[in-house]
């Protein structure tokens, strides 16, 4: 009997480790999807409320002001990647989710009641600057916490796999803001939208943070006392100890982060600006687009502990380098809808090679003390730079004639990132979960082969 409950007892224990290490990542990655819900519905509504605050000129010059916009909200990400990971690293992962939820709620609200261009002018458009600001300064910081406290619970050998379920829950969101635009063109007229129907998503999103909080409040915090409480954790001055790390990721981020954007948000405003697709028919290809694309999201992740993080990467920049002029060239050739959603799902399930790994492949550069400031702080400033850009960019280019520049530069940028995959170390020899932590020296070795 003794023998028989030796055995069973760690089976019984593992088991209800793996439970509680799968019910963490779903308590986390819900506040993921809430914080992306709200982020979205901008881009996806602004179809409909860009003619509310900015009334003035064509579709696309109104497009072009609520994408700048857009873009402000990414600028804010840099601060709230420094700030929230300053706080995950100090105060616990747990506490810093929870209030980046927080904030995300108060933003949506205030974008819920926000006054029209025709009862204030510009204040409203200021008013919405606001707000954006305050939603880019949450997800900023939501980005690198979560990226970390979901490598960290993560199971050893299957980390890829369970790291996925954040782009599962990014896209998630991404994806139920484009339903809710769905429905709601079902059920109202373009006249109602534009009216007012467009504040209903954001009213949803500030519910949902709510039940998010709830559950994030569960949480079991993965930094211990001794980390949190160091001297270095948490500051630049430790982080710059991982400067070549730092600029790695800024470097694959870049490129991920704008071809991304491109073919997510960007695309129903692509297919309904060039391709000439009505509005509704460029929403559904988009949302169908959305839902396989986060489906796969875990067969890449799992594919990245079968053959290594580095492998997924120099597919992804490698052959994202080949693809974007010609995909990007035919789609806006295209009225044929299927044609159109067969195109972009190719380069979705390139990027997928990225998206799939994002948080793991760079919480697996920085030591814990700096883990949740290293990877937020890297990914907000390449983000805020190439993916909160990518539609203002793009737009910028189309109305002076220029369309065809845009796929050149995200040619170029996935350039860039297939080189950051290149230096980039193994982390399964030089990582700081799985491997032997020296990844500062590997990539010093790789800098002098190089300069040699």
């Amino acid at each position: 009997m003794s023998n028989g409950a030796e055995v069973v007892t760690p089976r019984l224990d593992e088991a209800a480790d793996n439970r509680r290490r799968i019910k963490a990542i779903v308590a986390s990655s819900s506040g993921n999807l809430v914080e992306w819900f709200d982020f979205y519905c901008y881009a996806f509504f602004a179809l409909y409320f860009a003619p509310v605050f900015f009334p003035e000129g064509d579709d696309t010059s109104q497009l072009l002001k609520s994408a700048a916009v857009f873009a402000v909200g990414f600028f804010m990400r840099p601060i709230g990647g420094w700030l929230f990971g300053r706080l995950a690293d100090r105060l616990g992962r747990k506490t810093s989710m929870m209030i980046s939820v927080l904030m995300m709620c108060a933003g949506s609200l205030m974008i819920a009641v926000l006054p029209t261009y025709a009862s204030v002018g510009h204040l409203a458009p200021a008013l919405l600057l606001l707000a954006r600001m305050i939603q880019g300064l949450s997800v900023g910081g939501e980005y690198g916490t979560s990226a970390t406290y979901m490598s960290e619970i993560a199971i050893k050998g299957r980390r890829g796999f369970f790291a996925s379920f954040q782009y599962v829950t990014l896209i998630g969101g991404q994806l139920l803001a484009s339903l809710v635009l769905i429905i709601l063109q079902s059920f109202l007229t373009a006249q109602q939208l534009t009216a007012w129907g467009w504040r209903i998503p954001f009213v949803l999103g500030a519910v949902a943070a709510v039940v998010a909080l709830y559950l994030r409040s569960s949480l079991t915090e993965t930094a211990t006392k001794a980390d949190m409480q160091s001297k270095e954790s948490g500051t630049f001055s430790a982080l710059f100890k991982h400067w070549r790390a730092f600029c790695v990721v800024l470097a694959y981020t870049a490129g991920g982060s704008l071809s991304f954007y491109t073919f997510t948000t960007y695309m129903p405003k692509y297919l309904f600006n060039t391709a000439h697709i009505d509005k509704v028919t460029a929403s559904q290809i988009s949302t169908a687009a959305l839902l396989v694309y986060m489906i796969i999201q875990p067969f890449f992740g799992w594919l990245s502990d079968r053959i290594g993080r580095k492998a997924n990467m120099l597919l992804y920049s490698g052959l994202g380098t080949l693809m974007v002029v010609p995909l990007m060239t035919a789609i806006g050739g295209t009225t044929n809808p299927f044609l159109s959603f067969a195109l972009i799902m190719i380069g979705l399930t390139v990027i997928s090679f990225y998206t799939g790994i994002s948080g793991i492949v760079k919480a697996e550069l920085f030591p814990t003390q700096v883990r949740a400031l290293g990877v937020g702080l890297s990914y907000a400033v390449a983000n805020s730079l190439f993916g909160g850009t990518a539609e203002m960019v793009a737009l910028w280019l189309k109305q002076i004639g220029s369309e065809s520049t845009f796929f050149w530069y995200v040619t170029v940028m996935l350039g860039i990132a297939f080189v950051g995959s290149l230096i980039m170390p193994n982390p399964k020899r030089h990582g700081y979960l799985d491997g032997d932590g020296t990844v500062e020296e590997a990539l010093g070795a790789k800098a002098r082969v190089v300069h040699a």
